[in-house]
Formats: structure tokens, sequence, C-alpha cells
């Protein structure tokens, strides 16, 4: 059987861009950032599990089961946070 042509590759004469960055600091995360972020993981999980040490009667008794809406708004703003973490 015969062997098929082979096509030549046209050369592309355009220059190759490179991927260039322009400034190097503005990819890490603000030094606020991680503290934060784990501070309001740990908070949330302090007062969810306050919640269900003491019987639903604490961090805050008049709010009964709110307050796992509140320990979980902390954890939902860690994870928030997590999000920019470079």
């Amino acid at each position: 059987m015969p062997k098929s042509r082979i096509r030549k590759k046209k050369k592309d004469n355009r220059p190759q861009q490179d991927l260039v960055v322009e400034n190097p600091l503005e990819m890490e995360s603000p030094r606020w950032l991680v503290p934060v972020m784990l501070g309001s993981f740990l908070i949330g999980l302090a007062w969810i599990v306050t919640f269900y040490i003491s019987q639903t009667a604490y961090p805050i008794p008049d709010i009964g089961a709110w307050n796992m809406v509140v320990g979980f708004a902390f954890i939902g703003v860690g994870f928030s946070l997590a999000t920019r973490w470079r």
C-alpha cells in the first residue's frame, strides 16, 4: 500500500505572546485574611458546640435554635474568606 503524502504545516510568523504578571504582589492575600478566616471558623464551631453542650441554653438563651444560624453564619463568613485566600 502506498504511503500517503505528508502535508507541510504553514509557518506562523506572528510573535508569540508570553504571559506577563504585572505585579506579583497582587497575587498574595492580605495579612489579615488568614487569622480572620480561622477565627471565624473557630468562633462558629465553638458557638455551635456551646449550644449543644448547654442543652440549648447558651450562648444567647432568648433566641433558642437561632443560635445554630448564628454559628453557621460565622462558618459561612469563614468559607467566603477562604475563597479569597491565595
